[in-house]
């Protein structure tokens, strides 16, 4: 399937996982639509001048009607919806607004896709921490068990996804990716972001967990290629979920030690051990996107640090 002409909304696209995927889809000839409620001017969509070459459709997900107007108005045969309330720690403090635009915006996004018949593909983008406490090395069947606002919320979304193609037949499928790391994450309170800065500023590194906390790290254009295989191949397998993840599976210390190692920097850091609602492990089995989708990652972690220690390089100055 070529996505070139066709018309795709985008949801989140200024965002990390958002950006890189719209300029994917740019390079390929798509005629891309993207929802806003905010921008920031230094983010990597900005960078990139990607808003002159798309449609940018000022859009609060939780607002139906107008999702459903976006939809019809620019004609969207294809969805990629990975905007969300992305982090832990806000999902704590307001946990109103995580669950309400985690699920309430996918069920807006998949709503107006079941009504409008011109759409022919939805992915949506769910997350390891869907799979809650019990996400050692996990598989797609293991059961949804978030137990916290934001685990809940992906949970809950995850599975919504799965009804709407199991019950009205919808080409729909869900994406579960593990820590996304790369090029333009303004979140820097993030791990990988969190320790270029203190490494470039010459900062030291505030660590919030006992830095034994493991996870599973993934680049983001190996990301960005998941997500245009798994649409490649929706029809056929409309109602699966699909992890996708590299087994480069970390510690917070090891992480440090590895980054900085391939910096060439040393990194100093405190650990204050006060993290809030955090899954001590957490890795997805990956075959199922390997054998059915032909996908693996194409890149090594020392190979994404690098291109990511130099975009910060220049954002952080």
């Amino acid at each position: 399937m070529s996505l070139k002409g066709k018309n795709v909304l985008v949801t989140g696209a200024t965002g990390l996982v958002g950006s890189h995927l719209t300029e994917k889809l740019l390079s390929l000839g798509a005629l891309v639509t993207v929802t806003k409620r905010s921008s920031n001017p230094r983010s990597y969509f900005a960078g990139k001048n990607f808003g002159e070459k798309v449609i940018m459709a000022d859009c609060d997900l939780k607002d139906f009607q107008r999702v459903f107007d976006v939809v019809t108005r620019y004609e969207i045969e294809y969805i990629f919806h990975v905007a969300a309330q992305p982090i832990v720690e806000t999902a704590y403090f307001n946990p109103r607004e995580t669950l309400e635009d985690n699920i309430n915006g996918t069920i807006n996004i998949l709503e107006s896709a079941r009504l409008y018949p011109r759409v022919k593909g939805v992915v949506v983008a769910s997350s390891d921490k869907a799979y809650g406490k019990k996400c050692d090395n996990a598989t797609e069947d293991a059961p949804m068990a978030g137990d916290h606002p934001y685990d809940v919320s992906k949970s809950c979304a995850d599975l919504i996804t799965r009804t709407y193609a199991k019950t009205y037949g919808m080409p729909v499928a869900v994406s579960r990716f593990g820590n996304i790391y790369g090029p333009g994450d303004l979140n820097l309170n993030r791990i990988v972001p969190g320790i270029m800065k203190a490494a470039i500023l010459g900062e030291e590194l505030v660590i919030r967990s006992d830095g034994k906390f493991i996870r599973d790290y993934v680049y983001i254009k190996d990301v960005v290629d998941g997500y245009l295989k798994l649409m490649n191949n929706i029809e056929k397998y409309k109602g699966e979920a699909f992890n996708f993840s590299t087994g480069y599976n970390y510690s917070v210390l090891e992480m440090v030690e590895k980054i900085g190692a391939v910096m060439g920097k040393k990194v100093n850091f405190k650990i204050v051990n006060n993290q809030k609602n955090e899954i001590p492990e957490q890795s997805l089995n990956y075959d199922k996107a390997e054998k059915l989708l032909n996908w693996k990652s194409a890149f090594t972690f020392e190979e994404g640090i690098k291109e990511t220690f130099e975009w910060y390089k220049n954002y952080l100055k």
